[in-house]
């Protein structure tokens, strides 16, 4: 059995245990517990017996990279730095790359020639085995497959030292280049997502009102504010000023298909930030605040009430969503949340339900095709900057890092727009 204790430093305990390298020398391991003695103690007992329970030491002549993978992941990612949502996509991308032949070769066999016909074929797409690139994947998967197999192997290399050398170190990342298409006539160009107009934003609420009511407020909220989807979803009635008018974003919800879990992280740049908005939108979630109240006084016990319940996994917290009715008894673990959006029945709406809503919207309404709800925060940056906003602004109601995101991935002049640009030159040229 490895041998573990726990210390104390400034407010938090650590707890730490032994566990034997590939040469079978004791290596420590600390990782953070919490400011409990107790609760350490326990999550050091869990961490021994999982690492008892799991325990092998693996021999390279006998490991393959699939089995490397796993390790590495158990290891390093699970207990490492890096985010819950980053974490959860290289966990995803891992359960892809074992689908290729190269996770079934012997550590010892696989050369940079390998793993760089897997990264092209990544990149330029194409099927081997059960994986299957397509067309190729986008740029940013491209580079976390590239960065999961440089991790691997040099852990492979050291503390491993399952091999002597990483074989990553000699591979090189190509990419597609983007191809002209010289005679392509002018029915054939799109130049990028079209934002809808107010008369077809009356159409689709229209529709959704009779067909999934439910979808009608998170539709409403990221026409007039630019939220992400699952920013809509994560937003409680504590987030809404309604006397200022500005609500704060600073959750989102998300499925972890690794976990099967639905879960509360923070948005995608990890920022806290104030979104105004105006009287529109306060009289849209006024009415629902009224409506929810009311029909929750109709269900009675029957109405669902939303908690999030904190998880402790591998020096990792995870923020988990549950759903009540009033006949549950609750433990002290599950703590309220008072959504904005949620089914009739009071459960939280989920960002895949609204999704589900989106694509009904595609398929059955005139002019819709194609419709997606990230279109509204298109909708919501382009209306700001064509009636003169300020870049800055926009740059963080959105949230974006840099203010060139903002600008080249939605500001699309219209046609009228660039017309009138182009003739300011034969004003100013007389």
């Amino acid at each position: 059995m490895a041998k573990g204790s726990v210390r104390k430093l400034g407010k938090k305990w650590y707890y730490r245990f032994y566990v034997e390298d590939a040469s079978g020398r004791l290596i420590q391991k600390e990782y953070v517990g919490t400011e409990s003695k107790s609760e350490t103690e326990k999550l050091l007992r869990q961490a021994m017996e999982d690492y008892e329970a799991k325990r092998f030491i693996a021999d390279a002549k006998n490991l393959d990279l699939a089995a490397l993978l796993d390790i590495w992941a158990e290891e390093e990612l699970k207990t490492g730095s890096l985010s819950n949502g980053t974490a959860k996509t290289y966990l995803f991308c891992i359960k892809r790359l074992k689908l290729h032949p190269i996770s079934k070769r012997k550590l010892k066999t696989i050369t940079a020639e390998h793993l760089q016909s897997f990264l092209d074929l990544v990149a330029f797409g194409g099927k081997e085995g059960d994986f299957d690139a397509g067309n190729g994947y986008g740029r940013s998967y491209l580079w976390i497959f590239s960065a999961i197999l440089k991790h691997v192997f040099r852990f492979a290399v050291f503390p491993k030292k399952y091999i002597a050398y990483n074989p990553m170190e000699y591979v090189v990342i190509h990419t597609k280049k983007d191809n002209s298409d010289l005679f392509v006539s002018e029915t054939d160009i799109d130049e990028s997502t079209t934002p809808i107009t107010p008369e077809m934003f009356k159409m689709l609420v229209a529709y959704l009102s009779e067909h999934h009511p439910d979808a009608v407020l998170p539709v409403q909220i990221s026409y007039y504010t630019g939220l992400r989807l699952g920013e809509v979803s994560g937003l409680t009635w504590q987030d809404i000023n309604f006397e200022e008018q500005y609500l704060i974003v600073r959750r989102s919800v998300s499925r972890n298909t690794i976990r099967h879990k639905t879960e509360i992280g923070t948005t995608k740049r990890a920022k806290v930030r104030t979104v105004y908005f105006g009287e529109n939108l306060k009289k849209n979630l006024w009415e629902a605040k009224k409506q929810q109240a009311l029909i929750q006084k109709a269900y009675g016990e029957l109405y669902q009430r939303n908690y999030y319940k904190e998880v402790r996994e591998k020096n990792r917290i995870y923020y988990e969503c549950y759903s009540f009715d009033g006949t549950q008894e609750i433990s002290g673990e599950y703590k309220p949340l008072d959504l904005v959006c949620r089914c009739r029945d009071g459960r939280l709406l989920t960002p895949k339900s609204i999704e589900q809503a989106c694509k009904y919207v595609a398929k059955n309404v005139p002019m819709f095709e194609g419709f997606h709800f990230h279109v509204l925060r298109h909708t919501f940056t382009t209306n700001l900057l064509k009636s003169g906003a300020s870049p800055k602004d926009v740059q963080e109601m959105l949230g974006h890092n840099r203010i060139s995101t903002t600008l080249n991935t939605y500001a699309h002049g219209s046609r009228e727009s660039k017309k009138s640009s182009a003739k300011l030159l034969d004003w100013l040229a007389g």
